[in-house]
């Protein structure tokens, strides 16, 4: 199942080195020739002191005769002990190299086969009756086109599939990612994922993915690869946490489902990553860090179901068209060639009708990935970049053709990727030209190469069009980063009005002087100085990696602010740096507002000393001091400090969030383009703040539990991270061991108060401990045959001019078609029972069914208008030899209310959302006894409890 080559192979190995032999380095000669002249040098008559008289009277033949022997037997002893030494140091690197490449232990995942096939839903019956008849018609080489990569920069997207011409299928285009058109012009760089999970807003979760949907349409994508849930946020300092939306399991659902519906909406197919568990940067893939395996995160069947895998039910229960697994191991099996999560869990348990992708170079095996239920290769390339060398390509090809391969898996992999563009109407041709892509992603100019990852001649083309899809979105954009600002302290200093505060002592001239601080306020280098915005430079818009964006333009705080200030009534001081200000400066301020940040990103590339995950949770680039310095000093102390903090996920305050110069403090998260305007927005009270805290800010990367650290230097040649907290993850650890943090999950301030009233709870459905039988089928799958195809189908045409390290479909000739007996992986011969727990898109439709409605009336008894989320989250039932977390969050709702307003808020319980995974029954489980249901502003904010 690996494609690591074992000690044995050939070709891997040095050559022993041939001591003695006409084949001996020059080194070796000159050595022995160095040492048998100093053996002679020494033996020669009067040359060594102390020498007793009785060697003179030898003659000097005798004493070259007894030299050339003395010689002789020690060049024979010399050669002896270096051959002996040589075949040590060979057995030792045959051994260290074993030990080194060794495969990972046996997988702890039992093994899943046959891969389910697709199109047993009513939704997707009709996009596959469709796709069976094309696919019908297609020639062994053309599946094997649609489900291949042509390599990496093979194509203007940084993934491409090839056409299937004959049957009219077009080459797809997939492009990053999931806040934005990656190395795209004229898009919008939307906020992050976490910015979105920090808004709470449902709507604006799925506005920013139609978005985002129509201008990946607009810029001829098919398939967007987004959004991400995977990594969930086991870490806080986890390199890639902020293109998700925060680690409780509930939200990430919410918010890709809603992502998803709006993406799809317009046409583009979305993609729901990374699948599964792949938690941190450190040792995520094969030699990418010095190892020949990539991490294994080893987790337990409950916690996988009821974390992990909870949010991609989500997605597939709305339709999303593609999985993405991931890099590493999960279970000691690597995520794209493991049977159990591809086949077992992902397309029979949540029933997915779609296909699964590799994540870039993620696939580790040739026909054993197949099997397991991967359907497309990406790039195309196999275990290195731009090798022209793919694991599938012809390699998929010969396997077919010499029965390795089943013909009924090809077809429906092939079937699967057909039916998605069906499904998402992209044979609508007044939609999706079949152009392919307006822009390149390798160069900016108008003129390149299509496949620029060849050396091969090629003609220059019009590669970038340059078309404008934004439209308005800046609007939108701008909305999102307002709502996903959560402000976490307030002394009454904020709002400031365009004249300062609203409370102030006016200098001689009659004005205020406000000072802004930091680098983080200011435009650094520029927004894209750093390719896939690789460093920390001036203010913080996003994180970096294949996840980020080229910003259309980044309006930096520190320009905002000063735009919109009164300069009538204020004095503006500005210094864009994180050195300490000078004393002068800062004692004539009376409003002193600093920024400060923490960057973390995808492990390809590393800044300074992160290497994707962050080194611990305090601000980078000394901001913790320059926090300090300026909350000091402001004003003589006798100022106010605003602290606005960009990052990626967490910040520990401690150093400084209780000094008393320190009159509020805003998380604003990864804002994107309109950074500078959304904050303005709201330091000025444009709006009032109604982000919640989408994480727990603890005292301490400590408070988050053993679990929640990145494993920085591995723990074995395959590194084994075991996930031995269970579900106990963020708010539900700190709430396990009643750990104080400084700000809970779901807290955040607003400019009003709100309360909270009149708690209804009403039973839609009685309780009952499992869901029904399995139902059948709604749709009966495309039925394929398994004749194995003549060879000429997959032969290289003559008239094609091959490319070098362009991945094609195709053999040279029929004498690479050779028999013989595939070693199939254990279990493959066993059919696999379907799961109890599945049905339909998601799983079993009645774990979708509403069981409990709960109605709360919220009010605004403040000054102003603002919204407020209100959250929801459940209690289990004490159950015998069941673990079950204090709380989960279970529902939230956000609305607007005027002054003096008051609105209900209603909620919908399912029997998903009330029951535990159980791995004996291997089934979800509603356990009996009473729940308790509480409503209120935050995970530790609940006013109002209920009983069911």
């Amino acid at each position: 199942m690996t494609s690591v080559a074992k000690p044995g192979d050939d070709g891997l190995l040095p050559s022993k080195p041939k001591y003695g032999s006409e084949e001996d380095s020059g080194d070796s000669d000159i050595e022995l020739e160095e040492l048998r002249d100093e053996v002679d040098a020494d033996l020669l008559p009067g040359t060594r002191p102390g020498v007793s008289k009785k060697r003179h009277r030898r003659t000097e033949a005798s004493d070259h005769f007894l030299a050339r022997i003395l010689n002789w037997r020690l060049r024979k002893r010399t050669v002896f002990i270096v051959s002996i030494v040589g075949v040590l140091v060979v057995l030792g690197g045959l051994f260290g190299w074993g030990r080194y490449t060794q495969t990972p232990p046996d997988g702890h995942s039992p093994p899943w086969y046959p891969c389910p096939r697709g199109g047993t839903v009513s939704q997707w019956a009709e996009s596959y009756e469709k796709a069976a008849r094309m696919v019908r018609n297609m020639t062994l080489a053309e599946k094997v086109n649609i489900t291949t990569g042509t390599g990496w920069a093979m194509g203007l997207a940084v993934g491409n599939t090839g056409p299937a011409i004959y049957a009219g299928f077009p080459s797809l285009a997939l492009q990053d990612g999931p806040l934005g058109i990656r190395f795209a012009d004229n898009a919008t760089a939307f906020p992050a994922g976490i910015t979105v999970g920090a808004s709470w807003n449902k709507e604006l979760m799925f506005q920013r993915g139609q978005a985002h949907g129509q201008e990946a349409r607009e810029k001829g994508i098919n398939v967007l690869l987004g959004p991400s849930v995977g990594p969930l946020g086991r870490m806080p300092a986890g390199g890639r946490n902020w293109e998700g939306y925060g680690p409780d399991p509930y939200l990430q659902g919410i918010a890709a489902a809603e992502t998803i519906r709006g993406i799809q909406g317009e046409g583009v197919m979305a993609t729901i990553k990374h699948f599964v568990a792949n938690e941190q940067e450190h040792f995520r893939q094969p030699w990418a860090w010095g190892l020949p395996h990539a991490v294994s995160s080893n987790v337990d069947d409950r916690t996988m179901h009821e974390l992990y895998a909870w949010p991609f039910a989500n997605a597939v229960k709305a339709g999303v068209a593609s999985v993405m697994c991931s890099y590493n191991m999960v279970n000691n099996s690597y995520a794209c060639g493991n049977s159990k999560l591809l086949n077992g869990i992902l397309k029979d348990e949540l029933g997915f009708q779609g296909f699964v992708m590799s994540d870039w170079l993620a696939q580790q095996s040739g026909v054993a990935s197949a099997l397991a239920g991967l359907d497309m290769s990406m790039p195309g390339d196999g275990l290195g970049w731009t090798d022209g060398e793919s694991l599938w390509g012809p390699q998929l090809s010969r396997a077919v053709l010499n029965g390795s391969l089943p013909v009924s898996r090809l077809d429906d992999m092939t079937a699967r990727i057909v039916a998605s563009w069906y499904q998402l109407g992209q044979d609508d041709k007044s939609r999706f030209d079949r152009k392919g892509p307006n822009f390149s992603s390798w160069t900016n100019d108008k003129m390149g190469y299509i496949n620029d990852g060849t050396s091969s001649r090629q003609e220059k083309v019009e590669v970038n069009q340059y078309v404008n899809a934004q439209h308005n979105h800046s609007i939108l954009a701008r909305e999102v980063a307002v709502e996903g600002t959560v402000l976490l302290k307030n002394s009454g200093i904020l709002p400031l009005t365009r004249s300062g505060p609203r409370t102030r002592t006016k200098h001689k001239e009659g004005k205020v002087n406000i000072g802004i601080f930091g680098d983080d306020a200011g435009p650094g280098l520029g927004p894209n100085h750093c390719a896939d915005r690789g460093c920390n430079e001036g203010t913080l818009g996003s994180g970096w990696g294949s996840g980020a964006v080229d910003f259309p333009y980044l309006v930096t705080p520190e320009s905002s602010l000063s735009a919109t200030f009164d300069l009538n009534a204020v004095n503006i001081s500005s210094s864009l740096s994180n050195k300490k200000p000078s004393k002068d400066l800062l004692q004539a301020m009376d409003v002193c507002i600093v920024f400060a940040n923490a960057d973390a990103g995808e492990g390809f590339i590393r800044w300074e000393s992160v290497a994707g995950d962050r080194n611990d949770l305090f601000l980078q680039r000394g901001g913790d001091y320059l926090v300090l310095a300026v909350a000091e000093e402001c004003g003589g102390g006798k100022g106010k400090t605003i602290v606005v903090v960009h990052a990626v996920g967490p910040v520990v305050m401690e150093r400084w969030i209780d000094h008393p110069g320190i009159g509020a403090v805003l998380a604003a998260n990864l804002p994107g383009q309109e950074s500078g305007n959304a904050i303005s927005t709201i330091i000025f009270g444009d709006a009032s703040p109604s982000g919640k805290l989408p994480y727990t800010i603890g005292k301490s990367l400590e408070d988050y539990g053993p679990g929640a650290k990145v494993m920085y230097t591995p723990n074995g040649l395959v590194p084994q991270q075991d996930f031995n907290e269970g579900v106990y993850v963020d708010y539900r650890h700190f709430d396990k061991f009643n750990i104080q943090p400084r700000f809970e999950f779901g807290f955040g301030l607003s400019y009003t108060t709100f309360n909270y009233s009149n708690l209804q709870l009403t039973e839609v459905k009685a309780k009952s401990r499992l869901a029904g039988e399995r139902p059948a089928d709604q749709a009966n799958p495309p039925d394929f045959e398994d004749k194995i195809p003549d060879i000429s189908e997959a032969i290289f045409p003559s008239e094609i001019r091959k490319l070098k390290k362009f991945i094609y479909p195709y053999i040279t000739s029929a004498s690479d078609i050779k028999p013989g007996v595939y070693p199939y992986p254990d279990g493959y011969d066993v059919k696999q029972p379907p799961s109890a727990a599945g049905g339909g898109q998601g799983g079993h439709p009645e774990l979708w069914e509403t069981h409990v409605s709960v109605q709360a009336d919220v009010g605004n008894e403040g000054a102003v208008g603002g919204k407020v989320v209100a959250q929801l989250y459940i209690s289990f039932p004490n159950t015998k030899g069941v673990d079950f977390p204090v709380r989960a969050l279970r529902g939230f709702e956000k609305v607007y209310l005027e002054p003096g307003q008051t609105k209900s808020v209603q909620f919908n319980l399912t029997r998903r959302d009330l029951s535990y995974w159980d791995t004996t029954l291997q089934n979800w489980v509603m356990p009996e006894g009473q729940f308790s249901i509480a409503v209120g502003a935050s995970s530790r904010d609940l006013p109002l409890t209920g009983t069911w």
